[in-house]
């Protein structure tokens, strides 16, 4: 495949002033190993996602079931609300800081996380942190899909009743076959048409279902007469001893749970108009709305309580509870519309760039979000969110300090050793710059190599809790296990400056 790029009007165009930079006028790029359309720098012309834009899309991202459930999950763990809130909190301001290192490179080259990686990878070897990122999308995508389609399940089987009471197929009833299978088709036909009917989608999704969740609050406020005693339960486990060890890996696990996106965020910030809009855009988005939800999750299931005697944490389950058909209907739009806008966003896009990147001849962004979406049904996503300890823990956990160590290798090649500087042409030309050993950076592997183990070696679980020995896999590592997420980025950052300190490379 040859990607040419039109020419500029002229062949010593006025520099950009936001210091953005685009592929040379006339630049030929003919080998199809490393280029196709969807990895070549979106053009300036086509960069104009605005702080609403980047704003908006986070806002749709953040307000999802699982995002509601987490704070559940903490508080069945045995933190009280404040803590579980602070730790929400905490970790959301975080995971915002790779977030914004990692997205600078989009508004500026208008490249994609896998074209970022080659880089620091090389042009081969980012296959290798693009292929982590699509496994864990994949089955981020299954996860999503499933809470989606069962979101829908519940709720029509209100509406039309003798759902739940359907024959079984593989241990569930049909029909909540049918409605997963529906959702997933949803899903992929809109991602289908590309990047900008996703930001379409996403600028009117944000506030629709920030609505939604305002609806509830108060459709639950007005039937408790007020908020109930939920608020006022003791936490389990103090400010002691006994919250600490609690404390740590459910943090880790809340900021893997974006660890993801600070990937994959120049996915999306290619499209961005400059680093203003992107910066202002996810600092508005991320931290203020997971907070906010996290505190619109507690305030509802507060209310819960008052009326129906027991906790009820799950939004579906609680909104299934009205007895009016227009609620009912409003309530399936909604979990529509926030499941659809944080699936394909977070969990279709990413994939599908980095599948496009193991084979840009043959696989376009399309292709790959088809791949992404068939993954992400063989996965049996079910299996991962049966408890909070598999899903916080295990999952989440095992999730982070993998994305931890890639984001730790990106953040100190593009930051240290790079300062932001890139040669557009040579990220997709075998032989230039990026070209390494054979198209593989040893540095960076062994980087990633170092860090993943140190963050994920010690990997244990509680008796009958898990897949791992209750020791660790590597029963010396156990003590960082809790860490991984912060270990795997600070270790990798830290060897990889340290084996490049002598080959600094000028770009």
């Amino acid at each position: 495949m040859t990607a040419t790029v039109p020419p500029a009007p002229s062949e010593n165009p006025i520099p950009d002033p936001a210091g953005r930079v685009e592929l040379p006028p006339g630049t030929v790029l003919t080998d199809a190993r490393f280029v196709n359309d969807d990895l070549l720098p979106v053009p300036l012309a086509r960069r104009r996602w605005t702080t609403y834009n980047f704003t908006a899309l986070w806002v749709g991202m953040a307000h999802n079931i699982p995002s509601w459930l987490l704070a559940s999950g903490l508080v069945a763990l045995g933190m009280d609300w404040k803590q579980a809130v602070l730790t929400i909190a905490l970790a959301n301001v975080i995971v915002l800081a790779p977030m914004l290192l990692t997205g600078h490179a989009g508004p500026k080259y208008g490249i994609p996380f896998p074209v970022l990686a080659r880089a620091s990878f090389g042009l081969r070897g980012a296959n290798l942190p693009a292929m982590i990122r699509a496994a864990v999308a994949c089955a981020w995508f299954g996860i999503q899909t499933w809470i989606g389609g069962q979101g829908i399940f519940i709720l029509l089987g209100k509406l039309f009743g003798g759902w739940a009471e359907a024959s079984e197929v593989g241990g569930q009833p049909w029909t909540l076959w049918v409605c997963f299978v529906l959702f997933w088709a949803l899903e992929l036909a809109i991602i289908y048409r590309g990047m900008e009917a996703l930001r379409r989608f996403e600028n009117w999704a944000a506030p629709f279902v920030i609505v939604g969740a305002l609806v509830l609050l108060a459709w639950i406020a007005n039937k408790a007469g007020g908020l109930g005693p939920l608020l006022d339960q003791p936490s389990r486990l103090g400010w002691g001893a006994d919250f600490w060890p609690v404390f740590f890996p459910s943090l880790m696990g809340m900021i893997a749970f974006w660890s993801t996106l600070s990937l994959n965020i120049p996915d999306f910030t290619r499209f961005g108009a400059g680093q203003r809009a992107q910066v202002w855009g996810q600092t508005l988005g991320l931290p203020t709305t997971m907070t906010l939800f996290a505190l619109l999750s507690v305030f509802v299931t507060s209310g819960s309580q008052a009326v129906y005697g027991a906790a009820i944490w799950d939004p579906v389950e609680l909104a299934a509870r009205t007895d009016n058909v227009f609620g009912l209907l409003f309530a399936l739009i909604t979990v529509l519309v926030a499941t659809i806008s944080v699936n394909i966003a977070a969990n279709v896009v990413s994939p599908a760039y980095d599948l496009a990147n193991l084979a840009p001849k043959f696989i376009t962004f399309r292709t790959g979000a088809l791949i992404t979406g068939v993954v992400g049904v063989v996965i049996m996503p079910w299996k991962l969110t049966e408890t909070p300890e598999l899903y916080i823990f295990t999952w989440l956990g095992l999730v982070g300090g993998l994305l931890g160590t890639v984001a730790g290798i990106l953040i100190a090649d593009y930051w240290i050793v790079r300062r932001t500087r890139l040669d557009l042409t040579d990220l997709y030309t075998p032989g230039g710059r990026y070209w390494y050993t054979s198209g593989w950076n040893v540095h960076a592997v062994v980087a990633f190599l170092t860090g993943g183990v140190l963050a994920v070696g010690g990997s244990h679980s509680a008796p009958g809790k898990g897949p791992f020995p209750e020791d660790g896999l590597i029963p010396f590592l156990k003590p960082l296990a809790d860490y991984g997420w912060a270990v795997g980025l600070a270790a990798s950052l830290a060897v990889y400056v340290a084996l490049t300190a002598g080959t600094r490379r000028r770009v």
